[in-house]
C-alpha cells in the first residue's frame, strides 16, 4: 500500500470529478491517477528509479510536482523538492548530500541545471518540458505501467526529504514518511474541517511543507479541488478569487501584507472563503484583525518542516476569541512546553515546545548527530519558546534561536556568517534579525573590520553575490568595534540586538 491509493480510490468512485486546476488545464481524478502512474512508469523504466532512490525536482508549482509525490510513493522512491530561490551552489550541496539519482527540472531553470551539471556530474538531469531520449518525458500516449509496480512499497518508507536550513550553515534533510503525510493530512482535515466540497487555492511554493501539506494534499485526500498557481502574484490572486471562488487558502503574513497594500484589497469579494489559514512566523494580531474585518475567519497553524508541518492549530470557532494563539495540539499530536530541566511548565510559564506524533519526521537524512539531538524519547525538540494557557492553547513567544524569518523564508545566520568570515578584510561578523515593514524582518550583518581594511555597506553586500539566494542576503550592515562576548568567548547576540536597537545619542 502507498499514498497513490488516495488518487486511485477517487478515480474509481468519481473519475470525472475535477482534482487539479492549473492555468488552462483541469485534471480529473482519473486524469491525475493515470498521470501519476505514467510518471512512476517512466521513472522506473526509462531512468531505473527503484525503492529508496532520490529524485529531485526544480521548478515552480505545477500538477506534475504534486503527482511526483504519488509517483515516488508508488515506487518507494523519495522526492527531494528544491527551493528555486536558492543559488546553484546551495542546490549542489543538497543534490550531493541527498545523493540524488535524477534531477527533473523545468525549462526555465536550464541555466541552473547547466551549472549544476559541473557540480554534481553523477546526478542525471532531464527537463520536464522538452524531449528526452527522442520522446517527450510525459505525454498522453505514454504507456501505463503494469499493475504491481508498487510491490514492496510501504507507508513506513520515506517519500520526501525536505531540506531546512541548519544551524551549522548547511541545510538538513528532514525525512518524511508516507505515514507522516497521511497523518499530517488527517490533522489538517480535522483542524480546518476540510471536506470533498472544498476548493483550495494554492499560491505558496510547494517545495515548502506549508504549501504542499497544509491544504493541497489534504484536500486531494478527501476528494476536493485544488486550483494551483505557478507562483504567488497579487493580481492573479484577485482574478482567481473572482473567477474560481475558492473556499480555502493559506497565506503567510508577507502575502497578506502584499494583498492589503494592493489597490484590489478594498473592493475584493472574500465571500467565497470560509477560512484562511496562516503561519510560518509570528503573525501580528493586526493582520489577523484585518482579515476578520473582511468577514473571514483566519486560523493559525503551528509546526515546522520536521512535523510535516501540522502540529497545532486554532479551532475555527475560536479564531476571533483567541487571536494570537496557534491553538491546541492537532488530533494526532501531543504538545509539551518544558523548562531547561525537561519538566513540564505550568500554564503561562515559558519553555521549549516539544511535539510528538506520527506526522513527525523519522530523522535527518544521513545526520545521526542532529537526529539524536532533535528526537529524544519520541519527542521532537523544536527549539521554539512558547507557553500554554490554562485550557491548553499554545502561544509562540519566540522562534528557534537566532532564526530569521523573512517573508516566510527561513534564514539561518550561521550560513551568512560563514561567508562573511571567508573575506580576509573581516575580523569578526554576526548576523541578526532587523525589523522590516515589508518582510517582517531581514538579515542585518554586523561586521568588525580588520584594522587596515576600508569597508562600506556596499562592499559587505557584494560578498554574497552568487553565493546565496537573494532573499538570504543581508539588507542592512552595521560596523562596530568588537562583538560582545561572554567569558567563554561566545558572541552574545541578545546584547548585540540590544546595542543596535538603542537610538543613536
Amino acid at each position: 500500500m502507498d499514498l497513490s491509493v488516495w488518487l486511485e480510490d477517487h478515480a474509481e468512485a468519481f473519475p470525472d470529478r475535477p482534482a487539479i486546476r492549473f492555468e488552462a488545464r483541469v485534471l480529473s481524478y482519473r486524469d491525475a491517477y493515470d498521470r501519476a502512474r505514467q510518471l512512476a512508469g517512466i521513472l522506473q523504466t526509462r531512468f531505473g528509479i527503484r525503492r529508496g532512490d532520490r529524485v529531485a525536482h526544480l521548478g515552480y508549482n505545477s500538477p506534475d510536482f504534486i503527482l511526483l509525490v504519488f509517483a515516488c510513493a508508488r515506487l518507494g522512491a523519495i522526492l527531494v523538492p528544491l527551493n528555486w530561490r536558492l543559488a546553484p551552489r546551495e542546490h549542489a550541496y543538497i543534490l550531493g548530500n541527498a545523493d540524488a539519482s535524477l534531477l527533473l527540472y523545468e525549462d526555465s531553470f536550464q541555466p541552473v541545471a547547466d551549472e549544476l551539471a559541473t557540480f554534481v556530474p553523477n546526478c542525471r538531469q532531464v527537463t520536464l518540458d522538452r524531449s528526452t531520449h527522442g520522446k517527450p518525458f510525459l505525454d498522453e500516449e505514454t504507456e501505463l505501467p503494469a499493475d504491481g509496480l508498487d510491490a514492496g512499497t510501504s507507508l513506513d518508507l520515506p517519500v520526501l526529504i525536505v531540506y531546512t536550513s541548519g544551524t551549522t550553515g548547511h541545510p538538513k534533510g528532514a525525512m518524511l514518511s508516507q505515514n507522516a503525510l497521511l497523518w499530517n493530512a488527517r490533522n489538517a482535515i480535522a483542524m480546518q474541517e476540510i471536506t470533498a466540497e472544498d476548493h483550495v487555492l494554492t499560491t505558496l511554493p510547494m517545495f515548502h511543507v506549508g504549501g504542499l501539506n497544509i491544504q493541497t494534499l489534504p484536500v486531494l485526500y478527501v476528494g476536493g479541488l485544488v486550483t494551483l498557481h505557478r507562483r504567488f502574484d497579487v493580481a492573479r490572486f484577485w482574478q482567481s478569487l473572482k473567477e474560481d471562488r475558492p473556499s480555502l487558502t493559506v497565506l503567510v503574513p508577507t502575502q497578506i501584507v502584499a494583498l492589503q497594500n494592493h489597490a484590489g484589497w478594498p473592493g475584493a469579494d472574500f465571500s467565497s472563503f470560509r477560512l484562511i489559514t496562516t503561519g510560518s512566523s509570528v503573525v501580528p494580531v493586526g493582520l489577523i484583525e484585518a482579515v476578520h474585518a473582511r468577514g473571514v475567519p483566519i486560523t493559525q497553524v503551528y509546526g515546522s518542516t520536521e512535523t510535516a508541518p501540522y502540529a497545532a492549530g486554532l479551532a475555527i470557532a475560536e479564531t476571533r476569541s483567541h487571536a494570537g494563539s496557534v491553538g491546541k495540539a492537532a488530533p494526532h499530536c501531543l504538545l509539551r512546553v518544558v523548562n531547561d530541566d525537561g519538566v513540564d511548565c505550568a500554564a503561562g510559564e515559558r519553555g521549549e515546545i516539544l511535539v510528538k506524533g506520527p506526522n513527525v519526521m523519522s530523522g535527518y537524512w544521513r545526520n545521526p548527530e542532529e537526529t539524536e539531538a532533535a528526537l529524544q524519547n519520541g519527542w521532537f525538540h523544536t527549539g521554539d519558546i512558547g507557553h500554554l494557557d490554562k485550557d491548553g492553547r499554545l502561544y509562540v513567544d519566540d522562534r528557534k534561536k537566532d532564526l530569521i524569518i523573512s517573508g516566510g523564508e527561513n534564514i539561518y545566520p550561521a550560513e551568512l556568517e560563514a561567508i562573511l568570515l571567508e573575506d580576509e578584510r573581516i575580523a569578526e561578523a554576526a548576523v541578526i534579525a532587523s525589523p522590516d515593514e515589508q518582510w517582517g524582518e531581514v538579515a542585518l550583518a554586523v561586521v568588525v573590520a580588520k584594522p587596515d581594511a576600508v569597508l562600506d555597506e556596499a562592499d559587505i553586500l557584494a560578498i554574497f553575490d552568487g553565493k546565496l539566494a537573494r532573499f538570504k542576503h543581508p539588507k542592512r550592515v552595521a560596523f562596530i568595534a568588537a562583538l560582545p562576548r561572554n567569558a567563554m568567548g561566545k558572541s552574545q547576540k541578545f546584547r548585540l540586538r540590544a546595542m543596535l536597537a538603542e537610538p543613536a545619542s
